[in-house]
């Protein structure tokens, strides 16, 4: 499932394509597709995990679900298109994703303020919302879009690791400290993560995702399914603080 960087990446690679109008739509995506020919995109604009696309009246949301995939100026070979944007400068298409037509606007429906890669990002929005279930493990509270908007499995292990918390920890009993040099951790390994996924470097520079052993404790990573949600957690027994 692509995060957050991983979606202001297809949002780079698609900024062209603002302010032109769609020549032809298609694709089997469940929405009324023919409302989309002869439009213009307004703005393009990402939060979390959604992509969006803004036209006057209404905006198209994408989420990519766990396999979803995106092609810009060509198209995959034996996939079937769930929407497919064709512009006089190029085409946007979309695989084994979820589109849904939206009514209204995107700065009615969204709080970029969540957005762990949006300028507007605010630490103390989340902090709060943290407060609200203290008994919840930290494992589920990273994975909550809308405290964390953007972060997925990797960020949530990377950010763990690094602040030295183990994910199965009570979100209320983590020292202040900790979890405002978690709350850091967040944004900056968000940034890390988008430079790297850039440069085609980000699995070799992962310190604990799917790794076998601590590079500080030089003991065995665990591997485990964790929290509500049942995700799977790697981490260290030995450096990472269970709260």
């Amino acid at each position: 499932m692509p995060e957050g960087p991983t979606l202001k990446i297809l949002h780079e690679e698609t900024a062209h394509f603002e302010g032109h109008k769609v020549l032809e739509a298609i694709g089997n995506a469940k929405i009324d597709i023919d409302r989309l020919n002869g439009k213009k995109v307004i703005s393009l604009k990402t939060w979390g995990k959604h992509f969006l696309m803004s036209f006057d009246g209404f905006y198209v949301r994408v989420h990519f679900l766990m396999f979803g995939s995106y092609s810009v100026d060509h198209r995959k070979e034996k996939r079937l298109i769930r929407l497919g944007l064709r512009f006089s400068n190029g085409e946007l298409n979309f695989y084994a994703s979820h589109v849904k037509l939206v009514e209204g606007t995107i700065s009615e429906d969204y709080d970029f303020t969540a957005d762990v890669m949006n300028a507007k990002w605010d630490e103390n929005k989340a902090r709060k919302k943290l407060r609200v279930a203290p008994e919840n493990m930290i494992c589920d509270a990273l994975l909550d879009q809308e405290i964390f908007a953007g972060i997925g499995n990797i960020i949530k292990c990377e950010v763990l690791y690094r602040a030295r918390i183990h994910p199965e920890s009570q979100t209320g009993k983590i020292p202040s400290a900790k979890k405002k040099k978690l709350l850091e951790e967040v944004v900056a390994y968000a940034q890390e993560f988008l430079r790297l996924k850039k440069k085609g470097q980000l699995k070799r520079n992962w310190q604990v995702y799917t790794k076998k052993k601590c590079e500080r404790c030089d003991l065995p990573i665990v591997k485990k399914e964790t929290g509500k949600g049942k995700r799977r957690s790697f981490f260290c027994t030995n450096c990472q603080i269970k709260y």
